[in-house]
């Protein structure tokens, strides 16, 4: 019986982590006071995607990140929002999305900065382009400015052993990338329109929010990588900074006198930085141990 009882509440407590984690952005002294001296915290963490990654984190979904947005932008007491980015990228659409709303922002008349983490490339530096101000540090990774479509094409091995593919399709294109037959080179030219497109669209956006000319930026946009010291070399980033600078640039771009207050607008960042605190993030485990240890003499018994 004490093992059983000492069970459900350990399994108690990881469920309370799991939601309180999952809820981060919308807990106490996370919405801003009145007195407009205040910049807000946007965490962009793992593969952007319009997917969320639920509380273990993985995943940069746009839901929570749009949501957290949205309320800076509606929150008259926060002058200034900093997008901590640490993300290798993801999808093209899903990043655009973010991109959009960070350009909604700015138009509501709110300062944005970009603080990049260990890696900011891809559809992070989409996302981080239409900033005012974009900081890295000395080794960060980031650029990275292009597009690719993969697939995958395995009839030799199916052959080997001894599997084959019937596709009943309702027109000759609607299994383009299938990985059990080799790509016409009509659907290579169509998925290659697909990549150019998208590949202009964001050289437009860096050009736009960098104020480059589209050259300019076409002759980094090979797809190529970026240490932070190199991208502020080239013009893809504004300052050499850690975190703190980056609120501080925040700060003084919002007029905000002295040392502005923090607020964490979420989304819930990875699950065990939650957890055990990291970056201005207050940890849930201090808060929640004490509730917890009550349970402790009846798992004694």
């Amino acid at each position: 019986m004490k093992k059983v009882i000492g069970a459900l509440v350990l399994g108690l407590l990881i469920v309370s982590v799991i939601v309180a984690a999952a809820v981060g952005g919308k807990g106490p002294g996370k919405g801003a006071l009145p007195g407009g001296e205040q910049v807000g915290v946007v965490y962009i963490q793992g593969i952007i995607t319009a997917a969320d990654g639920g509380p273990f984190g993985g995943t940069a979904g746009t839901g929570g990140v749009l949501e957290a947005l949205r309320r800076a932008e509606e929150n008259p007491g926060i002058r200034a929002v900093v997008l901590r980015l640490d993300s290798p990228g993801g999808t093209a659409a899903a990043s655009q999305e973010i991109a959009e709303a960070v350009k909604r922002l700015k138009k509501a008349g709110k300062k944005v900065v970009a603080s990049m983490g260990d890696v900011a490339a891809s559809g992070a530096y989409w996302v981080a382009a239409g900033s005012d101000r974009i900081f890295a540090n000395p080794a960060t990774i980031t650029g990275s400015i292009g597009v690719l479509i993969e697939t995958v094409e395995v009839t030799g091995l199916y052959g080997k052993i001894g599997v084959s593919k019937e596709t009943i399709k309702s027109g000759p294109y609607k299994d383009m990338g299938s990985e059990s037959r080799p790509m016409t080179p009509q659907e290579r030219a169509i998925f290659q329109g697909m990549v150019d497109d998208i590949y202009d669209q964001f050289v437009d956006w860096v050009a736009e929010g960098r104020k480059m000319e589209r050259e300019e930026v076409l002759r980094l946009a090979d797809g190529r990588i970026f240490t932070g010291r190199q991208a502020k070399a080239v013009g893809l980033v504004d300052e050499l900074g850690d975190f703190r600078d980056a609120v501080r640039c925040a700060g003084r771009l919002a007029g905000i006198k002295g040392e502005p207050q923090v607020v964490d607008l979420g989304p819930s960042r990875f699950f065990w930085e939650r957890l055990l605190g990291g970056a201005t993030g207050r940890p849930l485990l201090p808060e929640l141990l004490p509730a917890w240890l009550l349970c402790l003499p009846v798992i004694q018994r």
